[in-house]
């Protein structure tokens, strides 16, 4: 058998592992509907845990923070939306390797700041006026996020230039 059969053989029977398999596919944009659908699905669940008093809040805006890096195998590790879509977080340059809690905290800090206005909610007065100015901060981010979801060639948001990620249908 000369050198060039021998390299032929070897790549045949290299089993496909996870790296193997991330260099064959292409990281190409989401259906942006499908990611904001995920995403109410998320703020839901985020906002329906919020209403328990003063803990609620706190336990939603955690979520939201590292909810593409939940230690759930059921979920897949990632988010109950994404689960449902069908959607998953990757970083842009290595593919193949897990969002860790850092990652999904670098790309979804904005979205945490709406349930944690549910724990202000309950601080009288000093509360109530950090919360005006977090939900006008909320209400800027979240708009500025989905335009760049629908203008971006990959979909890429701020959230994702921060982590070097972004969305794929998986």
């Amino acid at each position: 058998m000369n050198d060039e059969e021998k390299k032929v053989q070897e790549k045949t029977e290299e089993p496909e592992t996870d790296e193997t398999a991330a260099k064959d596919f292409t990281l190409t944009k989401t259906d942006p509907v499908k990611r904001i659908i995920a995403f109410i699905i998320d703020a839901v669940a985020a906002m329906i845990v919020g209403f328990i008093p003063i803990a609620g809040g706190i336990i939603g805006a955690l979520y939201m923070l590292l909810r593409d890096a939940l230690p759930i195998e059921a979920l897949e590790y990632k988010s109950i939306g994404k689960k449902l879509l069908k959607l998953s977080v990757v970083k842009t340059e290595e593919p193949a390797s897990k969002i860790d809690y850092a990652t999904s905290a670098r790309r979804n800090w904005m979205f945490a700041l709406g349930p944690l206005m549910l724990f202000f909610l309950f601080i009288p007065i000093i509360g109530w006026i950090i919360d005006i100015f977090l939900g006008i901060a909320v209400f800027v981010l979240v708009i500025i996020e989905i335009i760049k979801i629908f203008s971006d060639e990959k979909g890429i948001r701020l959230g994702d230039k921060m982590a070097g990620t972004m969305v794929i249908e998986k």
